[in-house]
C-alpha cells in the first residue's frame, strides 16, 4: 500500500463539502481531508437562492447522511408544466407536462434553499472530523511525488491531491493554466422568493418568454423561488425598481393563478454565461463543479452537474486507494476526466440549444418548438426518458448517485 498524503479541497460550497464527506466516508480518517474557503467563517449561510436537487443527487446526499438534515425543508416537485407565449399573450397554453415518480414514492426532484443545505453540510463535515479552514488556497507546487499546498493563513500541507471547487472564477484553475471555452449570454437570471395566496401543490412551472425562461419553483409553504431570465440591461432596470413597480413587472409574468403574489426578499440578478474547462485535470489537480463548467440554468442542471463530478471523483479516488494506487496520480485523474467531460460537453450543447430555441421572437422557431414539445408530451416512452435524464438517472452512474455508499 502506497503512503498517501492529505487531500486538500479549495472551496467550501456544495461541491467542496459534499466531496469532503464522500472522501471521508470512503477513505476513513487515515487520509486527512482539508476544506479551505473564507466563506466557512460566515454562518449561517446567507445564500438567497434555492436549487432543484434531482433524484440522483438527492440519493447522493442520502448516502452521505445529509438528506435527513434538510428533508423537512425540502419541497418535492410533483409536477412540472412547460408553456410558451409572448409576454402580452392573454393565455399560456401548456405544451408539456411532466408528472410521476422516477421510482415509487421518489419524485424526480426536490427544491431546497441553498443556505439550509450548505449549513447542514458544514455541520456534517465537522461531525465527520473534516478539517475546515476559513482561508484560501494561496499557492501550490505540484510534482511527481506530491503537491505542496500553502494556505492563506500561512500553513503548508503536503498533499497527494488538490481539488479546485472554488467556483466559476477559479483561481486554482487559472494558476494551473487551464483555459476555458465559452461565451457570455448577455442575459441575467433574476432570483427572488415570493409568497402567494394559494398552495402550489408541488407544481413547478417554466414559462418560455421571448427574453428567456421564467421559472416558478415550489418551496415549502405557500412560497416559490423564481429564476427569471432577462437581457442584462433589462434585468438591471427591473431589480432597481421600487417595490410597487417591481410588483407590477412580477405580476405581469407570474399571473394570478396562485392568487396575490408578493416578493419576500430583495431581487438579485446573476449574469449568465457558458464555459467548459479545456481540461478537468492538471498535475495532481482536479476541477469540480463551477470551476470546471458553467451552463445556462434553463434546464436546472448546473449544481447537479457539479454533484455528478463529486460522485465520480470520489469513486475513482476511493477505488484507487483500495488498489494501493497514488490518489493524485495521472491515471486516476484521467479516469475521472473521461467519465465527466463528455457528459458535461453534451449537457452544455443541450442547454445552449434550448436557450437559442426558446429565447427569441421568431414565429417560425416558436412553431417548431411547440410542435416538438407537443410530440414529447404525447409520447410516454420519450417523456419517461426525458424525466430520467432530468433526474440524472441515465448513462454511467457513479455509486453515490445510486444511493450506494463508498
Amino acid at each position: 500500500m502506497s503512503v498517501q498524503g492529505h487531500i486538500v479541497i479549495g472551496g467550501g460550497a456544495f461541491a467542496g463539502l459534499a466531496l469532503a464527506l464522500a472522501l471521508r466516508q470512503g477513505l476513513g480518517p487515515e487520509i486527512p481531508v482539508i476544506v479551505a474557503d473564507p466563506a466557512l467563517d460566515t454562518r449561517p449561510s446567507r445564500d438567497p437562492r434555492a436549487t432543484a436537487i434531482v433524484a440522483a443527487c438527492r440519493r447522493l446526499f442520502e448516502a452521505l447522511g445529509a438528506w435527513d438534515d434538510v428533508r423537512a425543508e425540502a419541497q418535492p416537485i410533483l409536477d412540472m408544466v412547460v408553456t410558451d407565449s409572448k409576454l402580452e399573450d392573454a393565455t399560456r397554453p401548456t405544451f408539456l407536462n411532466f408528472a410521476g415518480d422516477v421510482a415509487p414514492g421518489e419524485p424526480f426532484a426536490h427544491m431546497v434553499e441553498n443556505r439550509r443545505l450548505i449549513d447542514a453540510l458544514v455541520v456534517r463535515a465537522e461531525a465527520a472530523g473534516i478539517d475546515l479552514r476559513a482561508t484560501t488556497v494561496a499557492s501550490y507546487d505540484a510534482s511527481a511525488d506530491g503537491i505542496d499546498v500553502t494556505l492563506g493563513d500561512g500553513s503548508k500541507i503536503a498533499a497527494s491531491l488538490l481539488v479546485a471547487a472554488d467556483g466559476a472564477k477559479s483561481r486554482l484553475r487559472e494558476r494551473a493554466g487551464i483555459a476555458t471555452h465559452g461565451w457570455d449570454y448577455d442575459q441575467s437570471g433574476i432570483v427572488v422568493t415570493v409568497g402567494h395566496e394559494r398552495d402550489h401543490e408541488g407544481r413547478a412551472e417554466e414559462h418560455f418568454l421571448p427574453a428567456g425562461p421564467f421559472a416558478i419553483l415550489p418551496l415549502t409553504g405557500k412560497r416559490s423561488s423564481l429564476v427569471w431570465t432577462e437581457r442584462r440591461t433589462e434585468a438591471a432596470r427591473i431589480i432597481a425598481l421600487g417595490d410597487e413597480d417591481f410588483h407590477a413587472e412580477l405580476e405581469q409574468r407570474f399571473g394570478l393563478h396562485l392568487g396575490e403574489v408578493k416578493a419576500l426578499d430583495k431581487p438579485r440578478a446573476f449574469p449568465l454565461s457558458y464555459f467548459v474547462a479545456r481540461s478537468f485535470i492538471a498535475e495532481r489537480l482536479a476541477l469540480v463543479g463551477d470551476s470546471a463548467h458553467v451552463i445556462h440554468p434553463i434546464a436546472g442542471q448546473g449544481l447537479n452537474m457539479g454533484l455528478k463530478d463529486v460522485a465520480a471523483l470520489a469513486e475513482v479516488v476511493v477505488d484507487a486507494a483500495r488498489l494501493g494506487m497514488d490518489l493524485g496520480g495521472a491515471d486516476v485523474l484521467e479516469r475521472y476526466q473521461r467519465w465527466r467531460r463528455f457528459d458535461t460537453m453534451a449537457m452544455g450543447v443541450a442547454t445552449n440549444s434550448l436557450n437559442f430555441l426558446f429565447s427569441n421572437e421568431s414565429t417560425l422557431l416558436r412553431t417548431v418548438r411547440d410542435i416538438g414539445l407537443g410530440i414529447v408530451d404525447r409520447t410516454p416512452p420519450l417523456k419517461n426518458l426525458f424525466i430520467r435524464q432530468a433526474a440524472g438517472l441515465t448513462g454511467e452512474i457513479p455509486r453515490l448517485l445510486k444511493g450506494e455508499t463508498l
